[in-house]
């Protein structure tokens, strides 16, 4: 039997009466709503938990390319120095280094998306799903974490002078 949401808990209650009147504790009563509540519910905390994981994995990532950018600006001191000595400007040095993170993390997300594309694309068609994955949502994340990771060491690369990463390349005592 129907009935409209408000109705729902006086139809339960005079429903096994009006089925069987002489028995009707026999009569079990349960609301499809019910299940299907459950199972949002269920449904939002798994989706929940998802996202909280490639977030914290989204993270991790970001730091990772963060810390190799900035080792990456300390070992090519002198490779800045040097561009900066023959005219580049900040800006050039800047964007030498937010494009090296962004292709970074574009790759690494290409590569690390794939193999979970293949596992969605085989579960769904096991399952017989529709395939609906965004391409976009994989690079977009990729490149707002290469650019966000790059910030700092791009601004700490370009506002080295010439002279002062020529002189902590070449003029450091050796062991």
């Amino acid at each position: 039997m129907r009935s409209s949401e408000p109705a729902i808990d006086s139809v339960r209650a005079v429903l096994p009466r009006t089925l069987d009147p002489e028995r009707p504790g026999q009569v079990q009563v349960s609301r499809p709503s019910d299940a299907l509540a459950a199972k949002r519910i269920t449904q939002n905390a798994f989706g929940t938990l998802l996202l909280g994981l490639a977030g914290v994995a989204l993270l991790v990532g970001g730091i990772g390319v963060a810390n190799t950018m900035v080792i990456s600006v300390l070992e090519r001191r002198g490779e800045i120095g040097l561009r900066r000595a023959l005219g580049a400007g900040r800006r050039q040095i800047r964007w030498q280094f937010l494009v090296e993170s962004v292709v970074l993390c574009v790759l690494g997300g290409v590569s690390g998306g794939a193999p979970g594309l293949l596992a969605t694309a085989g579960y769904a068609h096991v399952q017989n799903w529709p395939l609906v994955i965004p391409a976009t949502a994989i690079l977009g994340a990729s490149v707002t974490i290469g650019v966000l990771a790059a910030v700092y060491p791009a601004v700490r690369a370009s506002s080295l002078t010439s002279t002062e990463a020529l002189a902590s390349t070449w003029c450091t005592p050796s062991a």
